[in-house]
């Protein structure tokens, strides 16, 4: 259930006129009180003698007691109260009740309070209501509304409990502003699939992903076909910027412009200038060459970005799991942006869970931690990686890639969800595990076919590398290696270990590094999370390229022919 304080406003009359009226789309169906501050309270919607003007008399009659030079300008209070859709369609007995709660809960009439403010409910729709009060009281007083949204919240969640409604988690008031009904109204109406805040906030966040100046991050939204208003201080420094879709005009067919503040907290201006601050070294210098792009190469193909990217996410888990919290918030909002990123520019039959995934994330990305930028330069890296490598294939490496990249975001999202329970951020939590589901669907999407060719390759290994494989795999983790021997993924490792020790690296020796933590226990597919991280580790091509020859060639070099990190280092899987 979701309750909504409006604007204050001025005239009770014009109010009172939508709420008995037909909408702006017929919407409004038997409109009529469900309960008022007086029983006796005239219903222009049910009593043909009754009139609005009657109503607003009676509901102003404090306000207009006072000396013109006291009456406050803005007197009218309007909160709506929505239950979800899933929810049953409650009673006028059930919504009066409801009214009640929430004219007491936000001190506008407290239970037993004589004096308190005026106010009557209106039911127009099976699943929402509308309050309307005056803010004078009957001693002349006004109401104390300090906090009264978070009160209306908290009210909100009992009466969920109460009444067997939908468990909203709790808010902290970091959230993007919904549409407004008129907003979903006019969407429906033109033939959209989101509002035209919803669109402009997608679009906005995307270009966002990985910039890194003022001048990149517009020419994004230009080349996006956005229309853009720029506000500049008379020294000529930029202000601020308003953005509207080209075809989304008012009734004077103006442009519709919202303020990148309006569409999210983090949209503003200068929130999106403290990402970019971030793109500095230690000394204060710019990681990024003079033109805005990053110093190191864009990699050439969507494949290289990919591996580039997941080698990324696979760090970022590890500070989720044990950083502090600036730097764990400034990790979570760069999560955003490689979804945001990997939604921008996969195939087609990964593409929408990607964005539903994104579209989802976006609330986990803001909390009341403030993110301490720099220490989020990776993933931001890893964005505009994927942005400039360009569209993906849904095969080869670019597809096998893909399954890589999003594999290891799942677990980052994972971690993000973990993070949010423990902070209180229920709603964030919320929204974290929501993105991991459409990860999870999409990664089967990706990684079937890729998978499925490890597989046959698995199965094809002679008897003796086979065994060599499984020797790996006990020596490597034996309180692991029994059930992976039984899942379905096992021959897809096995052709990973050959193709490893083909290259030159010690199969048992990776495959420890690998699976160092122990929550890999609790993976859906130990065999599928491990396949990824061996490649991944061993640089090997992700769409299962047969190496040379698979051989009993020794290992070079001991454990691995470059680098990596100890196992300490490593991430957790908990897919």
């Amino acid at each position: 259930m979701i309750p909504s304080i409006h604007k204050s406003g001025s005239e009770t009359i014009g109010l009172i006129r939508y709420l008995y009226g037909p909408g702006t789309q017929e919407e409004h169906i038997d409109p009529h009180l469900v309960a008022a501050f007086d029983p006796l309270t005239p219903d222009p919607g049910r009593d043909p003698k009754a009139t609005y003007e009657q109503l607003e008399h009676l509901l102003d009659q404090p306000v207009t007691a006072l000396p013109a030079s006291k009456r406050p300008k803005e007197h009218v209070w309007h909160l709506s109260v929505r239950a979800a859709p899933e929810d049953p369609i409650l009673s006028d007995e059930d919504w009066a009740a409801i009214a009640r709660r929430m004219v007491a809960a936000t001190d506008i009439a407290p239970d037993g309070d004589e004096q308190a403010c005026r106010w009557a409910a209106v039911r127009h729709a099976d699943d929402h209501i509308h309050i309307i009060a005056t803010l004078v009281r009957d001693d002349g007083r006004r109401p104390r509304r300090h906090n009264e949204a978070r009160r209306a919240q908290a009210e909100c969640r009992r009466i969920e409990a109460d009444y067997g409604l939908r468990r909203v988690p709790p808010g902290d008031g970091t959230a993007a502003k919904r549409p407004t009904s008129a907003e979903l109204h006019k969407a429906e109406r033109e033939g959209r699939e989101q509002s035209a805040r919803e669109g402009l906030r997608e679009t906005v966040r995307r270009a966002v992903a990985g910039a890194t100046s003022e001048e990149e991050f517009f020419d994004r939204l230009a080349s996006a076909g956005l229309l853009i208003r720029k506000r500049v201080a008379p020294s000529g420094d930029l202000l601020g910027y308003k953005v509207a879709l080209a075809d989304d005009r008012n009734g004077k067919m103006e442009p519709v412009f919202y303020a990148g503040s309006t569409l999210s907290p983090d949209l503003s201006l200068p929130r999106i200038r403290k990402r970019w601050s971030g793109d500095r070294d230690a000394a204060g210098r710019s990681d990024r060459a003079p033109s805005g792009r990053a110093s190191d190469p864009t990699p050439s193909n969507p494949a290289t970005a990919r591996r580039r990217a997941a080698t990324s996410v696979w760090q970022a888990v590890l500070v989720i799991d044990s950083g502090e919290g600036g730097q764990v918030a400034a990790h979570v909002a760069a999560a955003g942006e490689v979804l945001d990123a990997l939604a921008k520019t996969s195939a087609a039959h990964t593409r929408t869970e990607l964005r539903e995934a994104a579209l989802a994330f976006e609330r986990a990305t803001r909390s009341h931690i403030k993110s301490v930028r720099g220490h989020d330069r990776g993933l931001r890296q890893a964005a505009r990686d994927l942005v400039y490598s360009g569209p993906a294939l849904g095969r080869g490496e670019d597809g096998a890639t893909t399954a890589m990249v999003i594999d290891m975001a799942f677990f980052l999202v994972t971690a993000a969800a973990h993070w949010h329970a423990k902070k209180g951020h229920a709603q964030q939590a919320a929204a974290a595990r929501e993105a991991a589901g459409h990860l999870r669907a999409a990664y089967r999407a990706a990684a079937d076919v890729p998978l499925g060719v490890l597989h046959q390759r698995g199965r094809r290994l002679s008897q003796s590398l086979r065994q060599r494989q499984t020797a790996h795999l006990r020596q490597a983790v034996p309180e692991l290696a029994e059930q992976v021997l039984t899942e379905p993924g096992w021959h897809a490792l096995a052709a990973t270990l050959a193709d490893a020790e083909s290259s030159g690296h010690d199969p048992a020796a990776l495959l420890a590094e690998a699976a160092a933590r122990q929550e890999l226990g609790t993976a859906g597919s130990i065999s599928d999370v491990l396949v990824w991280r061996l490649r991944c580790l061993a640089d090997l091509p992700a769409d299962a390229t047969p190496m040379p020859e698979h051989t009993t060639a020794a290992p070079k070099g001991g454990s691995t022919v470059r680098p990596s990190p100890s196992r300490h280092d490593r991430p957790h899987n908990a897919r």
